[in-house]
Order: structure tokens, then C-alpha cells, then sequence
């Protein structure tokens, strides 16, 4: 088992940026590869982006390329997300969720944080 805590979401104005953090704690945080994905009302949760358990591969979605970037930190068991040139269609819950290395899907999930992105 695997719990993750999102932080450092918040209000903040078109072209601003936000760190996002996410914690974890239980199993050993370098087995798995990280996300995080978002979801604003009214629509599906999609993905942002990803980075491997070893933090040398990431991936990005197109929405966010060159304006996000995800890295993460064995030694504290976190993740992060750095948000730049944030525009109001980012506004959303941001979540991050973990994945067995193995595994063809996320099997843990945080409980999001909202980032409110004014125009």
C-alpha cells in the first residue's frame, strides 16, 4: 500500500506558476513509476505527465509541454510538478497517483489539489 499527499495548489493569475508536491509513504517509493493527471469540472481526469521510478524518462501531455515539468526525489519520497505560464485551462484538481513498475495501471491515488488558474 502506498499513500500519497498533494500540496501547493492554490489561486493564481494567467502567467504565474505553482509547485505541486506529492508525498508518499508505505511501500518503497523507488518501485514505482509517478504521475500526475487532473480534472477540471465537468470533465474526465486526463493525464499531465509522468516520470519513471528512476526519475530518467518523463512524459508530458501536449497541453503542457514546455510549460510543466514533473520531477521527483527518492531520498524524500516525493514528486513534484513545477507549473509555469499557467493558463486558465489548467484550472483543475491535480492528482498524483503511483504505478508498480510493472503494472499497466496506477494503483495508488492522492486526494488531489486544487489549482485555480484567474485570467
Amino acid at each position: 500500500q502506498v499513500q500519497l499527499v498533494e500540496s501547493g495548489g492554490g489561486l493564481v493569475q494567467a502567467g504565474g506558476s505553482l509547485r505541486l508536491s506529492c508525498a508518499a509513504s508505505g511501500r518503497t517509493f523507488s518501485s514505482f513509476n509517478m504521475g500526475w493527471f487532473r480534472q477540471a469540472p465537468g470533465k474526465e481526469r486526463e493525464f499531465v505527465a509522468t516520470v519513471s521510478w528512476s526519475g530518467g524518462n518523463t512524459n508530458y501531455a501536449d497541453s503542457v509541454k514546455g510549460r510543466f515539468t514533473i520531477s521527483r526525489d527518492n531520498s524524500k519520497n516525493t514528486v513534484y510538478l513545477q507549473m509555469n505560464s499557467l493558463k486558465p485551462e489548467d484550472t483543475a484538481v491535480y492528482y498524483c497517483a503511483a504505478q508498480g513498475r510493472f503494472s499497466s495501471k496506477y494503483d495508488f491515488w492522492g486526494q488531489g489539489t486544487q489549482v485555480t488558474v484567474s485570467s
